[in-house]
């Protein structure tokens, strides 16, 4: 059996396999009411009969003012909530685990009338300056976490994924070049800027029994953001904290792209934790080619693969891979499926 396909058991969880579907924003909520749409549950019920092994749905804001856009997808009201528990069985009677990223925007809420971060400092030209969030204003951001948690927890959700990348708010509390705060959640230690994240996961355990993942970026292609030795550092607190798998990407916080995107480009940074962490570790980024991506597993460099643009172009992508890697054990969701893998 190829690498890619086989189970994985996490402390509260067991995949069939180690294909991730990676949350990805779909902007398809046009009624900007949070709430799954017909084509929120087609599209993620189609890869679940494609055979991956856990399905994150895309980023769900906890506040409505914390939405990227507000066309994306919420968890903060139990309206919303029906229907993620409605999708959450469906995933399960196809065959799959179901995970959902829980996230705030920060300065990089697109739609909000008043954005918020750790400092008064826009992303760009294009965005406007954030207001800096009080002592009082970030008690509401954990607080509308836990709730998130919460809800999390009644829709039957395997795992959640808490959000500390490209970019958005916890991202921004992180790294030194976007948060100047000097108090207990400021800039002049990592303790300080780890605080808001620290809290927030401990807020969710006390809500929200299943699997805790959190995705970070790895660096934010700057030498004067968090470095991978703090982030060696956020990971022992992280493994702490329970926290079993981290995703690991990059960039976002910044304006800015690697000079260079190839196959596997993210990888590397998934390897050093890997090697300098106990946590499991997830890997992303044009990890397409199943040859690729099974070989990451085999040398050990991660132990999952998380995907996201080869799983919208092709919701069977694990099927292809099987055939392509030779994997005789892999089964299509039935046989009408199995045929169209025939020669």
């Amino acid at each position: 059996m190829a690498k890619l396909f086989e189970p994985i058991q996490l402390n509260r969880l067991t995949l069939k396999n180690r294909i991730v579907m990676a949350p990805m924003c779909m902007y398809a909520v046009h009624k900007e009411d949070g709430e799954l749409t017909n084509f929120h549950d087609a599209h993620y019920a189609s890869r679940a009969i494609g055979g991956v092994g856990l399905i994150f749905l895309e980023a769900a804001a906890v506040s409505e003012e914390g939405r990227i856009t507000n066309q994306d997808l919420g968890i903060y009201n139990d309206k919303q909530t029906v229907k993620l528990t409605k999708l959450v069985n469906t995933i399960h009677e196809l065959g799959s685990k179901v995970g959902i990223q829980i996230a705030h925007a920060g300065r990089k809420a697109e739609d909000a009338p008043n954005s918020v971060a750790p400092s008064a400092l826009a992303y760009s030209d294009a965005y406007r300056t954030p207001d800096a969030l009080t002592e009082t204003g970030i008690e509401k951001i954990i607080t509308d976490f836990k709730s998130a948690a919460k809800r999390v927890e009644t829709a039957g959700f395997d795992a959640i994924q808490i959000h500390a990348a490209h970019g958005y708010l916890i991202n921004q509390f992180l790294s030194p070049l976007t948060n100047k705060r000097t108090d207990t959640y400021g800039a002049q230690s990592l303790e300080n800027r780890f605080r808001l994240l620290k809290e927030i996961i401990e807020q969710t355990k006390t809500v929200y029994t299943g699997n805790i993942w959190v995705r970070f970026s790895a660096t934010d292609y700057d030498i004067n953001s968090t470095t991978l030795e703090e982030y060696d550092q956020i990971n022992h607190w992280l493994k702490e904290l329970e926290v079993e798998v981290v995703d690991v990407s990059t960039g976002g916080l910044l304006p800015r792209k690697p000079d260079a995107i190839y196959p596997g480009y993210q990888t590397k940074f998934a390897s050093h934790f890997k090697e300098h962490s106990d946590l499991l570790i997830s890997t992303v980024g044009k990890l397409g080619d199943p040859d690729l991506a099974n070989y990451v597993l085999e040398s050990g460099q991660a132990d999952i693969v998380s995907l996201g643009r080869p799983l919208l172009r092709n919701p069977n992508w694990a099927a292809a891979a099987a055939k392509a890697l030779h994997d005789k054990q892999f089964k299509p969701f039935n046989p009408s499926y199995g045929r169209g893998f025939d020669e």
